[in-house]
């Protein structure tokens, strides 16, 4: 058995210690009975992991989502058994056998840990350095809940108090999303977070020296962290008492988010495959394996040993569990009862309900008038703002151009800032020029629960955040990313800043939304539809990115079914001027639709029956049953054209074998938008022509 530490600071007996070796024998047996995964982090990681989930966490194993639990954030997401082990034993629901069914299909313990898919996960982690921005996001967010429901009180002694914590590995602060969050968390001086990063030194290609040579703690001490380091034991292992110490340390440090580098030797103590880079991501082998158990003083011969005592003692999380959380919610009944109002917010907010009669703030413009949809989106903003305390939300260093400023007199950022609108609690988050990130930290914002979160920027510059944008989808977090300069029609900044494959791009996100709206009346009814569904599936839905434009558009009367993603804008008409069926179909999004409005004017003054359809929302189109859907593209109108500022991937299956598709298949110029809206062909002559050789093929 490893040796035993003592100490009076925190209890550690025996029986912790064989719960630490339990759990990397556990991590061993696992990736052997599979024959892939990552051991060699979860082993020497276990003392660190245990620590947290027993000695150091408030949460309740038996209820997972209480509200006042503290965080958990694995950010070096492939040593998922690092959780998965300390789940099982704590009691969050995991049992021997799905430790025995890691990786494998059905289980509920998948190469890399799954929000929504195992209980206890607060996150899914894989992709390096994610997962720090996703704890920088919940610290915030736990701010800014604090804000919104028990502002006054002194520091520590609100039941909106707690900790995220996270573990992060080599790679993540490789990774330049956690140099961009961390930089964010160390401005916003979040107290609240505490960051461990375990220092094992090993990589897939062998040695960190092979990459890596900054002093690594001095960088975060440079970003404004509070910076600890935790040596290992004599025998290189992990020491639980010098770490308990150092978070109880980093817990009393308010005014700064804090960091603790914990020396660490990679699988230990397997006698051969330790602090070797094949630790890292293949199983041990079965001699090692067995090597290592007799090290720990377990039977070679047996696997996933676990004894009744070890359990039981692991298990006695769910009465500490218990216990915190009876004390905390006297706590939190005494809140309600001296702030009913307050309480009354907070349970409409926990519903996922909205405001009565917030549709109503929505704004109505006026049709005719030129308005950019980037402007719309703004006012939208401004308006429910002050009516959804819990809607927040800003840009990365691009507002004044994203229009995403919901009150200019109040900013988030810490008290001591000097800036006059700063305000720990304010509504404007200055995410700075850091795209990746704050996508990610959205992500943890939503994930914390509780408030309604926008971040803005460039469309072109979605990918810089994709991978983040990804894990929103694949979680189903209700973010909404306001993406503006949405075509070649932001004109002079030129191709660099023109997204040309981006939207096609974005829609093959299985789960993201993309709402591209023609005008400033489908621009109020996009948001709206948004805050309905994330009120319809509160803390989970989907994803929606609003591609928004510079340039002014028409504006054309509201339209209801907006929501339903694709709608009749204009009906096609006879020579009576009387509604008739359409001869072809024009589709369009954004600032084409008014392009296809003007070619449909060609086409109506030479005869040719012509309808148009306004897509905000292949997503919410295809959600549509047939009977609509047929409605607005009916089967037995085969010439159809699609018009589209972008590639025309999207369009093929709308259009068919007999459409035509007025799209942009190479990058744009720098040049006036009008400019370069006739020089690419956006243009109603040429949708015009697009839809008579549409209707010459229908013929042939």
């Amino acid at each position: 058995m490893s040796t035993k530490p003592t100490t009076t600071d925190i209890e550690w007996t025996e029986w912790d210690q064989r719960a630490v070796d339990t759990a990397r024998i556990l991590a061993a047996d696992a990736v052997q009975k599979v024959g892939n995964g990552h051991p060699g982090t979860a082993m020497s990681l276990a003392p660190a992991a245990y620590t947290l989930f027993q000695k150091v966490m408030r949460h309740d194993p038996a209820d997972a989502d209480w509200t006042g639990r503290d965080r958990f954030v694995l950010s070096a997401g492939h040593s998922s058994l690092t959780l998965y082990t300390q789940l099982y034993l704590a009691g969050f629901g995991l049992e021997l056998d799905d430790l025995k069914s890691f990786r494998t299909w059905g289980s509920k313990t998948p190469g890399h840990p799954e929000y929504g898919h195992t209980t206890g996960v607060e996150t899914t982690t894989g992709p390096l350095g994610q997962g720090v921005a996703n704890a920088v996001g919940m610290a915030m967010a736990a701010r800014y809940e604090r804000g919104l429901f028990d502002p006054e009180a002194a520091p520590g002694t609100s039941p909106f108090d707690h900790f995220i914590y996270a573990i992060a590995g080599d790679g993540c602060l490789q990774e330049g999303i956690s140099g961009e969050a961390s930089s964010m968390a160390g401005h916003q001086k979040l107290g609240n977070l505490i960051l461990l990063w375990d220092d094992n030194h090993i990589s897939i290609e062998g040695d960190t020296e092979t990459a890596v040579s900054e002093d690594t703690p001095k960088r975060y001490e440079a970003y404004g962290w509070h910076v600890q380091r935790v040596e290992p034991q004599e025998n290189g292992d992990l020491d639980p008492v010098a770490l308990y110490a150092a978070i109880e340390a980093a817990k009393a440090v308010t005014d700064k988010p804090s960091f603790i580098a914990m020396r660490s030797i990679i699988a230990w103590p397997a006698p051969n495959a330790q602090n070797t880079e094949a630790a890292h991501g293949s199983a041990l082998g079965d001699d090692e394996v067995a090597a290592t158990k007799r090290v720990l003083g377990f039977d070679p011969e047996k696997t996933f040993e676990v004894s009744d005592e070890v359990l039981a003692h692991a298990r006695k999380a769910l009465d500490r569990g218990r216990e915190a959380k009876a004390e905390w919610e006297k706590g939190f009944a005494a809140w309600r009862t001296a702030n009913p109002e307050r309480a009354a917010e907070f349970d409409r907010v926990a519903a996922g309900e909205l405001p009565a009669g917030w549709e109503e703030k929505l704004p109505v413009f006026e049709t005719g008038k030129g308005v950019a949809t980037r402007a719309a989106s703004g006012k939208v903003l401004q308006a429910l703002g002050a009516v959804i305390p819990e809607l927040w939300g800003g840009s990365a260093d691009l507002a004044g151009s994203n229009n995403t400023t919901i009150d200019k007199t109040s900013s988030f950022l810490p008290a001591d800032n000097p800036l006059p609108e700063a305000n720990p609690y304010g509504r404007t988050i200055h995410f700075g020029i850091r795209e990746h990130s704050m996508a990610a930290e959205m992500n943890g914002i939503a994930l914390h629960g509780n408030t309604r979160i926008y971040g803005g920027t460039f469309l072109v510059f979605s990918d810089y955040m994709r991978n983040a944008v990804r894990l929103s989808a694949l979680m189903h977090l209700p973010v909404t990313y306001v993406w503006t300069h949405d075509s070649i029609g932001l004109g002079e900044d030129g191709p660099t800043h023109q997204p040309v494959e981006h939207l096609a791009s974005l829609r093959a996100i299985p789960g993201l939304n993309v709402v591209r709206p023609a005008d400033a009346n489908e621009t109020a009814i996009a948001w709206r539809e948004i805050l309905r569904r994330y009120t319809k599936v509160f803390g989970k839905g989907n994803p929606h990115g609003l591609a928004l434009t510079r340039q002014g558009v028409p504006t054309y009367e509201a339209n209801e079914d907006t929501a339903k993603g694709a709608y009749v804008l204009f009906e096609a008409e006879g020579s009576d001027g009387q509604r008739a069926e359409p001869e072809v179909i024009l589709l369009a999004t954004g600032s084409e639709v008014h392009v296809a409005v003007e070619a449909r004017e060609r086409l109506q003054a030479d005869g040719t029956p012509t309808r148009v359809v306004s897509v905000p929302c292949v997503e919410w189109f295809d959600e549509q049953d047939q009977g609509y859907r047929d409605s607005v593209l009916p089967p037995s109108v085969k010439a159809r054209v699609a018009v589209e500022a972008g590639i025309g991937l999207t369009w093929h299956r709308f259009v068919g074998d007999a459409g035509r598709i007025v799209s942009l298949e190479h990058f744009g110029a720098s040049a006036d938008g009008k400019v370069l809206f006739q020089e690419f062909g956006f243009t109603a002559e040429n949708v015009a022509d697009a839809a008579r050789e549409s209707i010459a093929a229908v013929q042939r």
